[in-house]
C-alpha cells in the first residue's frame, strides 16, 4: 500500500444510494428500536472513569494502544486507535494510491464502499446470494484487485468465512481488510488475531462499541502490519480519539480489571446467544427465512412483503436491508436484545401482521 504527500487529482465519485444510510436514522420517535444493534448496558466502570477524568489535557493514546497491542499479541506499532471503526475505512481510502482497485464483498457494511468511492477509487461489488446462504466463492474475487474488504462476522448476514476461504483471497501485495466490528461477541473476542501469520496483508478493523454499549464513544482501532498502520495514521488529524474513549479503553484492558472485564464480555455474549437462539426459533416457526451467525442481530426475509414498513405501523423499527447491495425490501435486519421482554414485544407486533396460514408456512424454506 502506498500513500503520497501530493496525490494525483481524483474524480470524486459520490457514494451510491443508501451507502450512508444506517440503523440509527431509521427509528421514528416512540418506536421500539430493533434497528440499532448495540448492547443496552454501558461499559463496566463508566461512572468511575467519568468521575476521575481530566479533560484539560490533550488525549494521549499511548497507554490504550499498548494495552490493545498486548491483548492481540502484537507490537504497539501494529495498532492504530481511531474514532470508531468506520473511520478506518475513510483513512484507508485516503491512504491508498490513486488507481487502487477494491473489491467489496456484499451484502455487507456499506461504509467501506462509501469511503472508497468518495476518494475516487475503482470499486467492484462481489455479490453473494441468499440462495447460497451468502457463502463467499473466492473465485468471484478478481485477480487484479489490490484490496478486498469483507466482514467477519458479516453485517447483516452474520456469516464468518473460515480461514481456509480467506487464504484463497490472498495475493502478493494485496490487502485483506476484515471488518471485525462484531468479533467481540465471538469466542475469545480477538477475531483473526491468532491467524495473522497465515494471512499476510491482513488488516483487522475493530470496534468496542457494540458489545460494550458505547456507540457514542466511537471506540475503534486497527490491527495491521506497521507500514499499513503508519500509512493510515498519516491521513488522520492529530487527536483522532477523545479522552473519554481512551479512559474507558484503559479501564477495560488494564491489568487489574481485564479478567473481570473478560468474564463480563463472555457473559454478555452468552446472554445474546441465548436470546438469538430463541428469536431465530420463533421467526422460523412463523415461516420466515432467517440467517443467524454469532453477533447480536439476525437477517430475516419475508418474500413478497415489505416487513419493515408493516412493523413500523405496529410501533417497531427494524433495520431496512435494501440499502445493503444485493438485498431488497423483503429483507430486514433485526437486533437481538438481551431482554426477553423486548423480544416478546417484537413477536407480538409480528403476530399482529397478516401472516401466511400454517399450510403456507410449511411450504416456505427455512
Amino acid at each position: 500500500m502506498a500513500s503520497t504527500s501530493e496525490p494525483a487529482p481524483r474524480r470524486r465519485a459520490q457514494p451510491g444510494p443508501g451507502l450512508r444510510d444506517h440503523g440509527d436514522t431509521q427509528v421514528p420517535p416512540g418506536h421500539l428500536d430493533l434497528a440499532v444493534n448495540v448492547h443496552p448496558d454501558p461499559p463496566p466502570g463508566l461512572a468511575q472513569v467519568l468521575a476521575g477524568l481530566d479533560v484539560t489535557a490533550y488525549p494521549d493514546p499511548a497507554r490504550a494502544r499498548d494495552l490493545l497491542a498486548a491483548r492481540h499479541g502484537v507490537t504497539a506499532e501494529e495498532v492504530l486507535l481511531i474514532n470508531g471503526a468506520a473511520e478506518a475505512f475513510w483513512a484507508l481510502a485516503h491512504a491508498l494510491a490513486p488507481g487502487t482497485r477494491a473489491g467489496l464483498v456484499h451484502p455487507s457494511f456499506t461504509a467501506p464502499e462509501a469511503a472508497l468511492r468518495s476518494a475516487g477509487h475503482e470499486v467492484r461489488q462481489v455479490l453473494r446470494r441468499a440462495e447460497d446462504d451468502f457463502v463467499l466463492d473466492p473465485d468471484q474475487v478478481g485477480e487484479d484487485l489490490d484490496v478486498v474488504v469483507l466482514g467477519r462476522p458479516d453485517n447483516p448476514t452474520g456469516r464468518s468465512e473460515d480461514v481456509a476461504q480467506l487464504r484463497r483471497l490472498l495475493r502478493p501485495g494485496r490487502l485483506l481488510v476484515v471488518d471485525e466490528a462484531f468479533a467481540e461477541h465471538t469466542g475469545d473476542g480477538l477475531g483473526l488475531s491468532a491467524e495473522r501469520a497465515a494471512l499476510p496483508g491482513l488488516v483487522q478493523v475493530r470496534s468496542l462499541t457494540k458489545v460494550w454499549g458505547a456507540a457514542g464513544l466511537r471506540m475503534g482501532y486497527v490491527v495491521a502490519d506497521a507500514p499499513v498502520v503508519r500509512a493510515l495514521a498519516a491521513t488522520l488529524q492529530p487527536w483522532p480519539v477523545n479522552a473519554v474513549a481512551l479512559a474507558v479503553l484503559e479501564r477495560l484492558f488494564a491489568v487489574e480489571h481485564r479478567d473481570a472485564v473478560e468474564v463480563e464480555r463472555r457473559r454478555r455474549g452468552a446472554v445474546v446467544a441465548t436470546a438469538r437462539t430463541r428469536l431465530v426459533a420463533a421467526l422460523r416457526d412463523r415461516g420466515l427465512q432467517v440467517w443467524a451467525g454469532e453477533a447480536n442481530f439476525v437477517l430475516v426475509r419475508a418474500p413478497g412483503t415489505d416487513l419493515r414498513t408493516e412493523l413500523l405501523a405496529q410501533g417497531v423499527a427494524v433495520r431496512r436491508a435494501d440499502t445493503f447491495p444485493g438485498l431488497d425490501r423483503s429483507f430486514v435486519r433485526v437486533a437481538v436484545h438481551p431482554d426477553p421482554t423486548v423480544t416478546d414485544r417484537f413477536l407480538i407486533a409480528l403476530d399482529a401482521l397478516e401472516r401466511p396460514g400454517p399450510a403456507d408456512r410449511a411450504a416456505r424454506p427455512r
